[in-house]
């Protein structure tokens, strides 16, 4: 029963409140870390802090599969080609817009607090909560929402594998910044065409 509330309030959260407090960009960062962090000191979430070796460790491994990928597809340009370009300010998302909107904000909520409220949810729940992004990205809801339900599930496998939330976050920070990367300089590289 937690797990469902939880689940209610979080994708009432992404999905209602945020869309309707229509922030610009910086600002909806703050206010979804402040939900993020918020949650897990209310909760008082167990982060694996005394295990931060171990998921610096993990992490960092895991992290190191996206960056190659990124690597692998900026150097293939049949690859390159299907990257969506991006005109946004690169060291604003990888700096600021990822690290703190979205990783913080997402480990703590579903890593931190949802695994240890109902782990078979917690997936299921990360999953819906990017209906909006996809939505105002013009995706497929669908499939972004079977797409971060599997992202969901390593997730939350690294965070109990590690003992720590924050290896998923290092594995979460190198999926999105290496995506971004990847846009940036596919639309750099477009531009010289």
């Amino acid at each position: 029963m937690k797990g469902l509330a939880l689940g209610a309030v979080t994708t009432a959260w992404s999905t209602a409140v945020v869309p309707a407090l229509n922030l610009p960009d910086r600002p909806r960062t703050v206010v979804n870390a402040a939900f993020g962090i918020s949650l897990a000191a209310v909760t008082r979430a167990p982060l694996g802090s005394s295990k931060w070796r171990s998921g610096l460790k993990w992490g960092l491994g895991a992290a190191a599969v996206p960056a190659l990928a990124s690597v692998v597809i900026a150097s293939v340009p049949a690859l390159a080609t299907r990257v969506r370009p991006s005109d946004d300010n690169l060291a604003e998302w990888v700096l600021f817009r990822i690290p703190i909107g979205t990783v913080v904000t997402e480990e703590l909520v579903f890593r931190a607090v949802f695994d240890d409220v109902s782990p078979s949810l917690s997936p299921v729940f990360f999953g819906l909560w990017h209906i909006h992004p996809a939505r105002a990205a013009g995706d497929s809801v669908i499939g972004t929402v079977a797409g971060t339900m599997l992202a969901g599930a390593l997730f939350s496998w690294l965070h109990r594998r590690s003992g720590s939330v924050l290896a998923p976050m290092l594995l979460h920070y190198g999926v999105n910044a290496s995506g971004a990367v990847l846009a940036a300089h596919n639309s750099t590289s477009q531009g010289r065409m």
